[in-house]
């Protein structure tokens, strides 16, 4: 069985689309004919959205996609192929690619990485802490000045019904004094007000509409969840994330690596 899914890129602007179906062996993403697996990915760019290298190509916008695989355990057995450059934005977060992947019937498998010590850095203005456990757990707790945000957390238990559920319909979020800015950093030309949270400076700018008042951290850890998963996770073991960011949350898993407090396995 095979899904596509169409919609816009974020950043780009421009029509996108992602045709998902099964495959043997580790899960992958696909574009322009080449494909690169879940495990060990070359990351290009990290800043407002996650790109990765596949063949010679750059795919944009994969942290989405990305959280779908790892919040539902499907480190294997699936391929997306996105056309556009970039995975389109659809729904702002993950519930139209968690429907599109749960129609395969692909049966969840365990993670390529294990918290093997306790383990805690700084990265920036970004906390992590690493514990060893039997099961997987994220927490993600995040801290805005702004007044609609404020301080806020949010938890994964590793259960893909919870992702599904509390997770994935999560939507990604901005600020309009920035919007000017990633314009002219070439990011965010497609900003649908039904899948971005747009906050100004009164709350939420009208004709946005939070699902939950957490929804921010529920994205923020939406986007946790999808950086790990494109190294395999996310990990067997506990992970506090306190005001993560993409590139920090990358960093962290080469240093968490390097100093062997995450260890690669094959399940």
């Amino acid at each position: 069985m095979t899904t596509r899914l169409v919609g816009v890129g974020l950043h780009g602007g421009r029509s996108a689309s992602v045709r998902v179906s099964r495959c043997d062996g580790w899960s992958r993403f696909l574009a322009s004919g080449e494909a690169v697996e879940l495990g060990a990915p070359t990351i290009v760019r990290c800043d407002q959205g996650v790109s990765i290298a596949v063949g010679a190509a750059t795919l944009d916008l994969v942290e989405h996609a990305a959280a779908a695989l790892g919040g539902l355990g499907l480190r294997e057995g699936v391929s997306l192929e996105v056309e556009g450059g970039e995975v389109p934005l659809l729904d702002g977060g993950a519930a139209e690619l968690v429907r599109a992947l749960s129609s395969l019937g692909v049966a969840p498998s365990p993670p390529r990485l294990v918290v093997t010590r306790a383990w805690e850095t700084s990265i920036g203005a970004s906390r992590y802490a690493l514990e060893p456990s039997e099961g997987v757990e994220l927490a993600c707790e995040i801290e805005f000045e702004h007044r609609a945000i404020g301080a806020q957390r949010a938890v994964f238990h590793g259960d893909p019904a919870e992702f599904a559920r509390e997770i994935a319909p999560a939507r990604t979020f901005g600020f309009a004094r920035d919007h000017a800015a990633l314009l002219a950093r070439g990011r965010a030309r497609a900003v649908p007000l039904d899948a971005v949270i747009v906050f100004d400076d009164e709350g939420v700018t009208p004709g946005c509409r939070l699902a939950w008042p957490d929804e921010p951290a529920r994205h923020k850890l939406l986007d946790l969840i999808g950086d790990l998963a494109l190294y395999g996770g996310p990990p067997r073991g506990r992970v506090v994330a306190t005001r993560p960011g993409h590139a920090a949350t990358h960093a962290l898993v080469r240093a968490a690596l390097a100093t062997g407090a995450l260890a690669r396995t094959d399940g």
